[in-house]
C-alpha cells in the first residue's frame, strides 16, 4: 500500500508482468497504478506489446503503447555491461534479458522493481507480486 503524502507518486520500474498484470487488471496489481509514478524500458514496452497483440488486444496495447512510452528509461552501454554481468552471476535462476536491463535500470535509478517474476523474489530492493 502506498504511504506517500498527498500529491506525490512513489516511483517504481515496472516489469513486463507488473505491466501486463496491470493492463489485465489483475487484481493484485491494482493497488500499484494509483499513487504510482510507472517507470519502464522501451524493450519492456515492447515485450507488453507483443503480448497483448499475440492476446488478440490491439487496442489494448495501442493504449498502453502511447500512455507508457514517455515513462521509458534510456538504456545505455553501463546499463547494459551490468545487466549481463548480473544475468551470468544469477545464470541458475534462469531470468529473462529484457529482465536482468530492467532491474538493473531501476538499480541505476534507485528505485524499486514491481515484478512478479518468482527468479527476483529475495533480491534487494524488489516488490514481489504474483
Amino acid at each position: 500500500m502506498n504511504q506517500e503524502k498527498p500529491g506525490t507518486e512513489q516511483i517504481i520500474y515496472y516489469d513486463t508482468y507488473a505491466l501486463y498484470a496491470i493492463a489485465l487488471g489483475q487484481e493484485n496489481y491494482l493497488s500499484f497504478i494509483k499513487g504510482f509514478h510507472i517507470k519502464t524500458s522501451l524493450m519492456n514496452l515492447y515485450e507488453l506489446y507483443y503480448s497483448l497483440l499475440r492476446d488478440g488486444k490491439e487496442q489494448l496495447a495501442e493504449r498502453f503503447l502511447l500512455r507508457i512510452l514517455p515513462n521509458c528509461i534510456e538504456i545505455t552501454p553501463n546499463i547494459v555491461k551490468n545487466a549481463a554481468k548480473f544475468r551470468l552471476q544469477y545464470s541458475k535462476l534462469k531470468l529473462s534479458y529484457i529482465d536482468c536491463l530492467g532491474y538493473n535500470i531501476a538499480k541505476s535509478h534507485n528505485i524499486k522493481f514491481l515484478t512478479g517474476d518468482p527468479g527476483f523474489r529475495d533480491l534487494p530492493e524488489v516488490i514481489f507480486v504474483r
